[in-house]
């Protein structure tokens, strides 16, 4: 393992919800520009880990760490902050907004960050072209296949130049041919840019495009190795 200072680290991650330990201390590091794929099976605190190193929510015990930030104990407003411009979350179900176009969907990040709405929609129409989805600026979330849909979601992700990516299995909801689309998509373009990924996958094929994988089992992480 890389002496290298990571860029977001965990330390004894501890989330309860209601009686329920999702996570039991859990601890993991990912550096910059590193695809991390975290596996494990359903209820094993995935998702959970993954609110808490992206800021959604606050761990009850432990701390996360971003660029010498303590997350953590950050004011809300700073980390809404960060969620614009530094982080990039995709969902399983994309998570896009039903009532926009494809186009105000991916610019919809870069308007909430100043950017005027000429500009955020060339941006935008530049970054659905790098993911394939060229020609579908005008369908809404409801016209779109699957793998439109989560393509689109990258873009919307990625548009403003995050240093972190979190993907919550961004390929479950898709045949196997999408997703194999969206994480070459993904990949290639994380690759290009230099941007970290924290991959949350039960998919062993998905988990085989990072860099390397770790385990959490019941609230707790272990190490599985490098996969690529």
């Amino acid at each position: 393992m890389s002496n290298e200072v990571p860029l977001l680290a965990a330390r004894d991650l501890v989330k309860a919800h209601g009686r329920t330990e999702a996570l039991r201390g859990a601890s993991v590091e990912l550096r910059a520009g590193e695809i991390l794929a975290v596996t494990g099976a359903s209820g094993s605190g995935k998702s959970t880990l993954l609110h808490c190193l992206a800021g959604i929510v606050r761990p009850d015990g432990g701390s996360v760490s971003y660029a010498g930030e303590r997350l953590d104990t950050l004011p809300e407003k700073r980390l809404s902050e960060l969620r614009r411009t530094e982080f990039g979350v995709v969902f399983q179900f994309g998570q896009l907004i039903p009532e926009l176009t494809a186009l105000d969907n991916v610019a919809l990040p870069l308007m909430l960050a100043g950017a005027a709405r000429g500009a955020a929609h060339e941006k935008a129409g530049e970054w659905l072209e790098r993911f394939g989805v060229r020609g579908q600026e005008d369908l809404r979330p409801g016209e779109m296949s699957g793998g439109q849909a989560q393509r689109t979601s990258l873009a919307r992700a990625l548009v403003t130049e995050p240093k972190v990516v979190f993907a919550d299995e961004p390929t479950g909801a898709l045949d196997s041919l999408a997703g194999e689309q969206v994480m070459t998509a993904l990949v290639h373009t994380a690759r290009e840019q230099g941007t970290a990924v924290l991959l949350i996958t039960h998919d062993a094929q998905v988990a085989a495009y990072a860099d390397r994988e770790a385990r959490l089992t019941d609230g707790l992480m272990a190490p599985a190795g490098v996969t690529a």
